[in-house]
């Protein structure tokens, strides 16, 4: 049943909050979440001018010692919090970055917007479909900033090329490629539940996630390999790339239906999410075909296999050519145009712009946007979950009828070869042939029931998201 509200404990019952500030007042930012790209972020917030670093919180203590003495060194000032909580009852806090595990993303935002906070959450912004849509209904019901942690949408060479192709240099669009061919080792395998670091408070970092044992070497970074936690490598590197893909196709909903192929293959670990995966999203007329590799182009090589170019990008197919990292090429692979491509930088001091202007309109990653394209990684990602273990004729046979699924399987199964990769020990699973209702975000027709279940979680008193209406 859906909850109808939820209120954090010592959170001063949620009163919101707004400080007033001028135009030159400094904004003080907290930052969430610390052993990765978090301490990135309170580096790059610091450069910002006007924008004052006030607080850091974790609820790992040597991650909130480690930055706090970086802070003593550098004379700055800075609250330390555990409990995200009570960062929360800080009045003096304008927003929260958020760099938490992906579970805590949408619970943290909701909570932020409703005690007056404005946020900048990492990607994805959601670990499921469902609580996506709740951050959304939570900025615009409280009136707050959030912006998305999908930084290449401030890539200005990426702006350029969109309009470019959109004003038909290149002719029709007719497929979006997402390509994400990142090495990842096996985690390895443990015989038993493993020992909770002693600076870790385990029940905060759990939050809305079960709490049980640790079945895996490290708690941190590997949690992106299992479900309760993470979504896998299409969630964490992929996000940025079908973000892309969606922008360029001009999609504003999600796919009416998916399909992904894949497992984890080459190694038997601790790790539940796969390690290769096809995800082809059904879109009218412009389809988005999306692919992970884990494992290198053939097996003890280090290198990693390339498609038109990339190993991690996003390859634009038109009817007069295509566009693949900086470049336009005619379909003869000849360079027609170069665009200088900046990788995101100033998406942070974007949403900084935005906090001053209080218009939804000047962000460039608004959270509804990181709310549909996470949802497409999460779409993905069920299809597999829900899907049957498969030989690779028997997937042969299921795409016979698309002939960019053919093409891409095809490729898969010489990628397969190339690393000796037993399929009767590290299965293919053939992923449910899904569709979605865009406008009610839930799956219909086969398998339906079983695919959403997984569109929410359950939740984990008194972490829970609420149903925002």
């Amino acid at each position: 049943s859906f909850v109808k509200a939820s209120v954090p404990v010592g959170l001063s019952a949620f009163v919101p909050f707004s400080r007033v500030r001028g135009a030159n007042d400094d904004i003080r930012v907290a930052v969430v979440g610390l052993n990765n790209q978090g301490a990135n972020h309170i580096n790059w917030f610091r450069e910002i001018p006007g924008v004052r670093v006030a607080a850091i919180c974790d609820a790992d203590r040597a991650c909130l010692d480690r930055e706090r003495q970086k802070f003593a060194q550098r004379n700055e000032p800075v609250e330390t919090y555990i409990d995200y909580r009570r960062l929360l009852d800080d009045k003096g806090i304008d927003a929260v970055i958020i760099a938490m595990p992906n579970h805590w993303h949408a619970l943290a935002t909701v909570w932020a917007c409703q005690a007056g906070k404005d946020v900048y959450v990492e990607k994805p912004v959601s670990h499921d479909i469902w609580e996506g849509r709740q951050m959304v209904r939570a900025a615009r019901k409280h009136g707050r900033i959030v912006q998305s942690g999908m930084q290449r949408r401030s890539d200005t060479g990426l702006i350029e090329a969109l309009d470019f192709i959109r004003a038909g240099h290149l002719g029709t669009m007719q497929i979006v490629y997402g390509i994400v061919y990142v090495r990842r080792d096996s985690i390895g395998n443990v015989d038993g539940p493993q020992p909770i670091p002693d600076s870790v408070d385990y029940d905060l970092w759990c939050g809305p996630a079960p709490k049980e044992p640790l079945r895996r070497k490290r708690l941190h970074y590997d949690w992106h390999w299992v479900w309760p936690t993470g979504n896998g490598d299409f969630g964490n590197n992929g996000i940025h790339f079908i973000d892309i893909c969606r922008w360029f196709i001009g999609a504003e909903q999600l796919a009416p239906r998916v399909i992904s192929i894949g497992g984890r293959l080459g190694y038997i670990d601790d790790g539940e999410t796969p390690n290769t995966q096809i995800v082809f999203c059904d879109y009218k007329p412009v389809p988005i075909l999306f692919e992970v590799r884990g494992l290198p182009r053939a097996k003890d090589d280090p290198a990693m296999d390339v498609f038109r170019g990339t190993r991690a990008g996003t390859v634009v197919v038109c009817e007069g050519g295509y566009f693949v990292g900086g470049w336009a090429y005619d379909n003869e692979g000849k360079r027609i145009r170069q665009f200088q491509r900046t990788g995101g930088a100033g998406h942070q001091a974007n949403f900084i712009e935005a906090v001053r202007s209080r218009k939804v309109a000047d962000l460039n990653a608004d959270v509804l946007d990181g709310h549909l394209s996470s949802a497409l990684c999460h779409m993905g990602n069920v299809s597999h979950r829900v899907g049957r273990r498969a030989s690779l004729e028997q997937v042969r046979r299921a795409v016979a009828g698309n002939a960019y699924l053919t093409e891409s399987v095809e490729r898969l199964e010489q990628h397969i070869r190339a690393n000796e990769v037993d399929l009767e020990t590290t299965p293919l699973i053939l992923g449910a042939d899904l569709a979605m209702d865009p406008k009610r975000e839930v799956f219909t027709g086969p398998l339906s029931e079983q695919a959403n279940r997984l569109v929410r979680r359950d939740y984990r008193e008194p972490f829970v998201v609420p149903e925002i209406t």
